[in-house]
């Protein structure tokens, strides 16, 4: 079924230009020929910023059905299962329905980017559930005529980490305008939540947003505390022990933090949060991977971990974990070309022992093996490899170690469908 659901993607992207093109106006025209299918979803969430949106979503997501609310999520892009970005209250959606909404949409002879067309198969298909209460949608890129801009008044608008990422998309290349790329289309009624933020990157979020006349959250309404062996989710009115043996960081948790206080505003009872939380899980975020193909090429002592980090914020959420730990740490990197990737490795010049470097298949703008090798050798010993199997191979051996393939979602995708 997975082969099935790789080769309608790829059929997609042959008939869909995957350029980014930024304009609302080609989904607008689709949607009005739709019947406004979007103004038909009660309580739609967006969920913006340039890192943090998954980890965000998905622990809103388990708060909210925990506490027996119907949800649908869109999100970007896909690891391995292009299904995996539609989930309809109970299952993910099935390549019969892709097929069946891409069809309708076609039949309006209006053209799309390939984004654009899954925002509207997403749109479609959750139109379609019965009894939803919420709608969670990630955006794509910046915001403001991200396809995925179209409620007016959203039940809210979650903000979470905004860093200098995307900066080649904006004009002048600054962190102002990144953020007011990202902010200054918010609606003036509904509730936006900031996640915690650089002083520097919060000091140009209340600006912008200084004269939006919608409910603003800030992340300093609570506080995440390290006690002993666990962090804490503190506010005025409650105290939440976060106890979980699948989020490893401090950036995820502080992720986890900004939904708690979503899901509580929401009225999701604080019992069925501290419940919730051992039970949520990240793919592809500092995951370890304890069974499958790649764990069987290692030692019993090798422990394989994998994270889609790819950003300057990201990459310091990996370090803090990283240098936690006691045992040597061997790194497998791919990146795009347009990630910064020798300001990104060499902030690792220090935590890895060895770095392989990789090519990401079937992505045209990843960098090879060599052209990663010469910018990591820069600062720490790197060889280049073929594969991810072939650098395995030739990492493994009787050592104890922890193993992170890092550096691109696109590369985490493919390690996931392989293994």
């Amino acid at each position: 079924m997975l082969s099935l659901s790789t080769n309608l993607y790829k059929d997609l992207q042959k008939r869909y230009s995957r350029r980014i093109n930024l304009d609302l106006d080609r989904i607008q025209k689709v949607l009005t020929a739709l019947g406004f299918p979007h103004l038909e979803l009660n309580n739609p969430i967006n969920i913006l910023g340039s890192d943090g949106k998954m980890s965000t979503l998905t622990s809103l997501k388990y708060f909210l059905e925990a506490n027996k609310q119907n949800v649908t999520t869109f999100t970007s892009p896909h690891l391995y299962d292009v299904r995996h970005r539609f989930w309809l209250k109970n299952r993910f959606i099935n390549l019969n329905e892709i097929k069946k909404y891409t069809k309708q949409v076609e039949q309006t002879g209006l053209k799309l980017t390939l984004f654009e067309l899954l925002t509207c198969v997403y749109i479609l298909a959750a139109k379609e559930q019965k009894n939803i209460n919420y709608h969670l949608i990630e955006a794509g890129l910046l915001f403001k005529k991200d396809s995925t801009n179209l409620w007016h008044e959203p039940r809210a608008q979650i903000v979470t980490n905004i860093n200098y990422q995307h900066q080649d998309w904006v004009k002048p290349q600054t962190l102002a305008e990144i953020c007011r790329q990202k902010l200054d289309s918010l609606s003036q009624n509904t509730t936006i939540y900031v996640a915690k933020q650089k002083p520097q990157t919060l000091k140009i979020i209340k600006n912008i947003l200084k004269n939006n006349k919608s409910k603003k959250v800030f992340a300093s309404s609570f506080k995440i505390k390290k006690i002993k062996d666990h962090y804490v989710y503190k506010d005025p009115k409650n105290i939440i022990p976060i106890r979980t043996n699948h989020i490893h960081s401090e950036g995820l948790i502080n992720n986890l933090g900004l939904a708690i206080k979503v899901a509580l505003d929401f009225g999701v009872p604080k019992k069925i949060i501290t419940n919730t939380i051992p039970k949520i899980q990240f793919e592809g975020r500092l995951q370890y991977l304890n069974k499958g193909k790649f764990k069987k090429l290692l030692k019993k002592e090798e422990k394989l971990l994998i994270d889609g980090c790819h950003s300057m914020a990201s990459a310091e959420n990996l370090y803090n974990y990283l240098k936690t730990l006691k045992e040597p740490i061997y790194g497998i990197w791919g990146m795009q070309k347009n990630k910064l990737p020798d300001p990104f490795i060499k902030s690792f010049k220090k935590i890895f022992k060895k770095l392989v470097t990789v090519p990401i298949p079937n992505e045209p703008n990843a960098l090879t093996a060599i052209e990663l090798q010469n910018i990591g050798q820069k600062y720490m010993p790197t060889i280049a490899a073929q594969n991810v199997t072939s650098a395995l191979r030739q990492i493994s051996n009787n050592e104890r170690k922890t193993i992170v393939i890092f550096g691109s979602l696109y590369l985490i995708g493919d390690v996931l469908s392989k293994n």
